[in-house]
């Protein structure tokens, strides 16, 4: 720096000086413009979108996927519920309440409980009988278009006319059917007349309940007990094995060989566990009905009053008239 006399006045005057740079500053500098210039280009990578580690660290409110959604109604819930005092539980009327003030529709809502109240009775059955043959029960529900009394009167019919059932039990909010035994129905499950098998007709009972919704709409639940069928798969699975296993014993008291007198018991066992699990397709099918009968209802198919779907006709007054004869 300098002092320089300008207009009567001192100023200060920056005098550079150049040097030569020196060799080994020469190359440290160099190195370090390279340094600098590899840091600036990652930097500006980074800028630029080829990292983005800290982007991925704020979440993206724009849009909501469906697996947050979950989480947040399901918090707000619970919020709602602890702001609340439900003490031991709620009543039905309470719940919808709760509903409307959460803005959850009532048929919705009405729907949910009704599903929860039929959830229990078809639950997962531990043990080896249930994982040999199958469950004892099985169930199928929807919710269909119609008002209550309309839905109940065509799933009704369609249990008597179409899958040739009989009332068993009347309650004030649901109906229970058994197969019918006479003979017209013997000879139409027979013969599949109608072009379908009565799948329904192979249950020991089968029970269904109709609930209201709202002024448009209904809930159809259809339980099936197949305990009948269990009880005989798992009794034939028992006959064989058993049978298996008297012919190993008999062999063995006669002294044949072990190799050969085991045979009979691992055929008989394997046998056995072949035929309770041939129950497990016959579920699938009884499913299939189930499914079925409230595609009817769900799309109008039944109509109350209409025409036989068993297609009775001229058969049905054949075997009036072979009754008659026998004097049935």
């Amino acid at each position: 720096m300098d002092l320089v006399e300008a207009d009567g006045a001192y100023a200060l005057q920056e005098i550079t000086l150049e040097r030569e740079p020196s060799p080994d500053r020469s190359r440290t500098g160099a190195r370090g413009g390279r340094q600098g210039e590899a840091v600036v280009a990652e930097l500006e990578w980074d800028a630029g979108g080829g990292r983005d580690q800290m982007t991925d660290l704020v979440p993206d409110a724009s849009r909501i996927d469906r697996a947050a959604l979950e989480r947040i109604i399901k918090r707000a819930a619970e919020l709602q519920t602890v702001e609340r005092d439900i003490g031991d539980g709620l009543t039905e009327r309470e719940l919808l309440e709760l509903g409307q003030e959460v803005g959850i529709p009532g048929r919705y809502l009405q729907q949910a409980l009704v599903e929860e109240q039929t959830r229990a009775v078809t639950h997962a059955e531990p043990g080896i009988a249930a994982w040999l043959s199958g469950p004892r029960y099985i169930s199928a529900q929807r919710a269909v278009p119609g008002q209550v009394d309309t839905v109940r009167a065509a799933l009704h019919h369609w249990m008597i006319e179409g899958e040739l059932l009989a009332v068993r039990r009347r309650f004030p909010d649901r109906t229970s059917w058994e197969p019918r035994r006479d003979m017209v129905a013997s000879l139409k499950r027979g013969f599949d007349m109608g072009g379908r098998s009565y799948r329904l007709a192979h249950a020991r009972e089968i029970v269904g309940r109709v609930s209201r919704l709202d002024d448009t709409a209904c809930h159809v639940y259809l339980l099936a007990d197949l305990s009948n069928t269990r009880r005989t798969h798992l009794g034939g699975a028992a006959t064989i094995a058993g049978s298996g296993a008297v012919a190993t014993t008999v062999g063995i008291t006669l002294g044949i060989l072990l190799p050969i007198a085991l045979l009979p018991a691992g055929v008989g066992l394997i046998a056995g566990v072949a035929l309770a699990r041939r129950r497990l397709g016959q579920l699938e099918q009884m499913q299939v009905g189930l499914e079925r009968v409230l595609d009817r209802l769900e799309h109008g198919e039944v109509r109350p009053g209409g025409s036989d779907p068993g297609g009775r006709g001229a058969f049905e007054r054949i075997a009036r008239e072979i009754r008659k004869g026998l004097g049935a």
